[in-house]
């Protein structure tokens, strides 16, 4: 095993805080990793991990060795890239809302991995962003205004966002003409991950943003869930028009307030300082682009 992989293998348990996780991401047996990092402990003489049954942390002269094997691995990288023919390879670990997934991504990843075929994608769904350096994620696509200290974020494109209610609902409480009718009706909350309170109704009237709250009448944390509650009645909602589509031609959900929409969603992918010019990541963002294939909310009707 040359330098380059054991720095390799050493990034990737510092990050995931654990040999066997590494082991697994890196298709390695824990012996192989473990012996990895010893031999390079060895070698340097210093004390890179501190080691306990539960948990690997970084010593002081490990995160400073991390940060410089970080720098090394994407020159070695970028050198590998720009002087051969040589694509991409290896495992890209990507976590996305999975409504998103289904919508835009699935049925464009052939020609992703057509064209990058060395390339082992692996799709987890989650919402959370907290973790994504620890558990090891290259990159991540959310919906929203997301920011962390530790990523970097890029915007794709908007989704265009629709405030719906199920016909019976608006047959029971009737049809909100404007905004101000809304303190008659009811929402119903979506509380984000890590946020103490549910969000208000988003409307733009004359070119500015007014929040209006009214009455929750159930709190939910997840996309699938607001929709289907929704669909029973039980409330108001705004969520992006590609998610109830069908559920609009149908009629199971009926558009209102349509003069004055919300804002529309950014949609952007996020991903690790420290893997910023990583090729597999670079040309995962480069697709995306295509994968999409819209610029503005119009396109996402």
């Amino acid at each position: 095993m040359d330098r380059i992989d054991a720095m390799r293998i050493f990034t990737r348990v510092l990050e995931r805080q654990s040999f066997t996780q590494a082991a697994e991401d890196l298709n390695l047996a824990r012996s192989t990793v473990t012996d990895a990092v010893k031999r390079l402990e060895q070698r340097i003489g210093v004390m890179l991990l501190e080691r306990t049954t539960r948990q690997v942390t970084p010593t002081v002269d490990g995160e400073a060795f991390y940060q410089r094997c970080l720098s090394i691995i994407q020159e070695v990288e970028d050198a590998e890239t720009a002087f051969s023919a040589v694509k991409p390879k290896g495992t890209l670990r990507v976590d996305v809302h999975g409504t998103l997934a289904r919508h835009f991504l699935i049925s464009k990843l052939p020609q992703f991995l057509s064209e990058y075929p060395d390339i082992e994608l692996y799709m987890s769904e989650g919402d959370r962003i907290s973790d994504v350096i620890r558990e090891g994620i290259d990159c991540a696509i959310r919906v929203g205004n997301v920011k962390a200290e530790d990523l970097v974020s890029k915007k794709i494109t908007l989704l265009d966002e629709v405030t719906v209610a199920s016909p019976e609902y608006l047959a029971k409480f009737g049809t909100p003409t404007n905004v101000e009718d809304l303190r008659k009706h009811r929402m119903i909350g979506f509380r984000a991950t890590g946020s103490s309170m549910p969000l208000p109704l988003e409307f733009v009237i004359d070119g500015k943003v007014h929040n209006v709250s009214p009455k929750v009448s159930i709190v939910v944390n997840a996309a699938e869930t607001l929709v289907a509650a929704a669909k029973e009645g039980l409330g108001i909602i705004q969520v992006p028009r590609y998610h109830i589509k069908k559920d609009l031609a149908s009629g199971a959900l009926t558009s209102i307030l349509d003069s004055t929409p919300p804002t529309p969603s950014p949609v952007s992918i996020l991903y690790p300082r420290n893997r910023k010019y990583s090729p597999r990541v670079k040309v995962f963002i480069e697709w995306l682009d295509v994968a999409f294939d819209m610029s503005h909310p119009s396109k996402l009707g």
